[in-house]
């Protein structure tokens, strides 16, 4: 936790000093620019990121730290040229106009391909601060964090500001699912090559073409004008440009690839009475006897007392009286092996009938905004409030074995206009960092207590909360119109530099007749997403799997198992995201950027780099129509092949997902497990699907320190070679500093050729006379009616393995 007044660097925050006879200063990395508009600042960040800094009464701002963590860069080599109605500034890979009077930017990559060009005089007035671009007539623009209501916002006009919505409420649910943010990201990314981030805490409007087709403006309700300009080319290296600003997601332990489970505990709201100790331990019992597996498990809100000064809305952190013995609970829970345990937080303080917290936060002082309606709110920017929090408040339950909270309501409540807060920020801009501040307290806290990788469940977030992973979407309506909508907001959280997200498998509140199939699609849609979760409001079901029928349950467990028996592709996938924010979830236009059937394709995903996930999102679908971009594409369940650019339609018979594998694909299995680490993984079946020379990487760690941040980890390269009847498949040894458990081979390939010999490391295999036979001993097995080949390999992971089958 930092003070809003503690940065980085107070570099040039006086008044700018030119030279006598110049218009510019070149400092290191800054570029000082004197124009009639104002002073303006150029940090060049890298050869293809730079900042942009406006102002109009001579003085810069210091430099915030919650929302942008990193300032300081490697030289940048650049050069200026001035001429008389602009300066030219050069890096390796861009060319900067930077027009003098009115000072605009005209941006091009180094042949001189102008791509970026501001058009307004004006920057600032009365209630804003903004800028004008040209918008091109084939372009199109992604990402603003949390957003259900489209992909593509070419055309639309967005405000984003942490919020449930500005529109009507819908029948179900409380928040207007096409406008809310609950987490909203002022940055976005066109498919022109470059991204801009706007760097401020303020709420933004990016009017994109909504009321002249020839521009589009972003602009900010406050503060100054400093925004970021990312060059790609592809959205890759602007997600990872945007996030080496504002923080990369740090590695979850490796059992939260599991299922993350919540309940609450037998009463839901207006039914509070019926909660109890027992259910919690009962409900894992039952998961296990079930063998549904999962690995974490949160008590949601009833677990403690509703007081009268906020009700269901403020903490009290004491128990209801329901819960007799809240140690035994949570001892019994992990004695079911289950691997956490959390409680459901707000952060606003109630009193209840033994610790009157809101009293004590009050007289010391720990409370955001003394005398206003929200003065629970516990003072989040403030390191001394948060002991007192984690000391007075959290430590009464972490005592007991609470291991991780729920953090919410982190900024949907309504600060005081006007109101002047921690270090003389307005309400205006501390409201959408809020809960930036909220979520690190409790994840820096416990990560510090349980000795290992920090987790926090959280619901609201701004740019910077994919540093406190995981976030999900929050509670929306149990109705078949807001299935794909959740989608959509995954796969627009994942292009705002925000993977670990998640949702409530079947949606949150349902107020009307229970809907099996609804339920059944969208357990499908939830084991694939990056983080697994099930809970539901509904009394008294909770959207537990064997409430809704046999069919169902079977579902269930099937997609269940399935995630389990790709956490080490899933895993090494959450590698990928922390070191280069490349989502686990990932739209189509993100690996096709050149076709426009893709801008807005919410109905399919892609899983990692080799699954598309394609969910049935319409009701009582017979059938359903599926883009395969460019390549080859087997079905997952039948192995049927697929060229890409075309449109077809499917059968979609309910127990079945359509997932789709790129050609190329080589995926990592274990064997299933009720919960991750239930048991060695001694063989790792490699699923692959050849097509030319293709490769994956498979990480590994301990999954539970902090060694991978020293480089204590390890990778297992995998590649495949398929040339005329004859494939090639190597597994290496493992390289790095961890020295993972030792991994036989089992290898199942589809090829269309029938193999008469199969060699590992120059010596033959013994032809097996079936799958089953695959299964127990060396050997291989060809299906004639899949065009499947399955081997299981003599050697492991101690040393190079080559398979050649001609």
């Amino acid at each position: 936790m930092r003070k809003l007044s503690i940065f980085l660097s107070l570099m040039f925050c006086a008044l700018l000093v030119f030279a006598a006879d110049g218009t510019y200063k070149q400092s290191g990395n800054a570029l000082l620019l004197k124009s009639d508009g104002g002073d303006v600042r150029l940090d060049f960040c890298t050869s293809d990121m730079f900042r942009v800094r406006l102002v109009h009464n001579g003085k810069m701002g210091t430099d915030e730290r919650w929302i942008v963590r990193k300032y300081d860069f490697a030289p940048v080599f650049y050069q200026v040229s001035e001429e008389a109605d602009k300066w030219v500034i050069t890096t390796d890979v861009l060319q900067i106009q930077a027009l003098k009077n009115p000072f605009r930017l005209v941006v091009s990559d180094k042949d001189g391909n102008v791509f970026y060009t501001e058009t307004e005089a004006s920057r600032f007035f009365e209630d804003s601060v903004r800028t004008t671009v040209v918008m091109q007539g084939d372009e199109h623009f992604f990402g603003f964090g949390e957003r259900m209501d489209f992909m593509d916002q070419r055309g639309h006009k967005v405000y984003l500001n942490v919020e449930l919505g500005r529109g009507p409420r819908p029948a179900v649910g409380g928040k207007d699912i096409l406008r809310a943010n609950y987490c909203p990201v002022p940055f976005m990314m066109s498919n022109k090559g470059y991204g801009i981030f706007f760097h401020t805490a303020y709420p933004t409007e990016w009017n994109m073409g909504w009321d002249n087709t020839k521009q589009y403006s972003f602009k900010a309700f406050g503060g100054d004008l400093d925004y970021y300009f990312i060059y790609g080319p592809d959205f890759y290296t602007m997600i990872d440009r945007y996030t080496d600003l504002t923080g990369k997601a740090p590695m979850l332990p490796r059992f939260a690839m599991g299922l993350h489970l919540g309940t609450y505990s037998g009463g839901t709201w207006k039914n509070e009475q019926m909660t109890s100790d027992k259910y919690p331990p009962a409900l894992c019992k039952r998961m296990r006897e079930e063998g549904i597996p999962f690995d974490l498990l949160w008590l949601d809100s009833t677990w403690r007392i509703f007081n009268q000064t906020y009700g269901n809305g403020g903490c009290t952190f004491e128990w209801r009286e329901t819960f007799k013995d809240p140690k035994a609970m949570f001892d019994s829970c992990y004695a079911q092996n289950v691997q956490m345990v959390g409680l459901h937080i707000r952060s606003i303080l109630d009193n209840g009938p033994e610790y009157k917290l809101l009293d004590q936060a009050r007289e010391a002082g720990n409370v955001l905004y003394p005398g206003a309606r929200t003065e629970g709110l516990v003072n989040f920017f403030s390191p001394d409030a948060v002991d007192w929090w984690w000391k007075n408040g959290v430590m009464k339950v972490a005592d007991l074995g609470c291991k991780f909270v729920k953090t919410d309501v982190g900024g949907t409540m309504s600060l005081k206009e006007g109101m002047v807060g921690t270090d003389g920020m307005e309400s205006a801009a501390l409201h959408n960092i809020f809960p930036l501040a909220y979520a690190e307290a409790p994840f820096l806290k416990f990560q510090e207590l349980n000795k290992m990788r920090g987790l926090t469940h959280t619901r609201e977030g701004y740019a910077g909360i994919q540093r406190y992973p995981y976030i999900w979407a929050g509670d929306w309506g149990t109705e078949w119109q807001w299935f794909e909508p959740v989608i959509r907001a995954g796969l627009n959280m994942g292009m705002s530099g925000v993977g670990n997200w998640t949702h409530c498998m079947g949606g949150f509140e349902q107020y009307s007749a229970y809907d099996t199939e609804l339920y059944t699609r969208w357990v499908q849609f939830g084991m694939f997403s990056p983080i697994a979760m099930l809970f539901g409001m509904d009394h008294p079901r909770y959207h537990e799997p064997w409430t809704y029928g046999e069919e169902a349950m079977k579902n269930f467990i099937k997609y269940d198992n399935l995630r389990y028996s790709l956490i080490p592709y899933i895993y090494t996938n959450a590698y990928r995201l922390h070191e280069s924010a490349r989502p686990m979830m990932t739209p189509l236009v993100m690996d096709y950027p050149q076709d426009e059937n893709t801008y807005n394709l919410s109905r399919q995903y892609m899983f990692g780099p080799w699954m598309m996930i394609c969910p049935v999102t319409t009701k009582n679908a017979l059938s359903q129509w599926v883009y395969f971009p460019g390549g080859r594409w087997f079905d997952y369940e039948t192995g049927e092949r697929y060229e890409g650019r075309q449109y077809k339609s499917f059968l979609t018979p309910l127990d079945v997902l359509p997932i789709y594998i790129k050609a190329g694909a080589i995926i990592p299995m274990q064997p299933v497990m009720q919960w991750v680490g239930e048991k060695p993984v001694d063989v790792l079946t490699l699923d692959v699907y050849p097509e030319g020379e293709s490769s994956f990487e498979m990480y590994e760690d301990d999954g539970l320190s902090h060694d991978y941040e020293k480089g204590v980890y390890a990778f297992t390269r995998f590649t495949s070679s398929l040339g005329n009847d004859k494939w090639v498949f190597r597994a290496a040894k493992p390289e790095g500093k961890y020295k993972p458990e030792q991994h036989g081979y089992k290898v199942q390939a589809y090829l269309d050729f029938v193999p008469s010999q199969v060699t590992e490391n120059g010596k033959s295999l013994k032809a097996l006379a079936s799958q089953t036979d695959v299964d127990n001993q060396p050997g291989w097995y060809y299906s004639q009616e899949k065009k499947r080949l399955f081997v299981r390999l003599v050697g492991d992971n101690s040393k190079d393995v080559e398979l050649v089958v001609k």
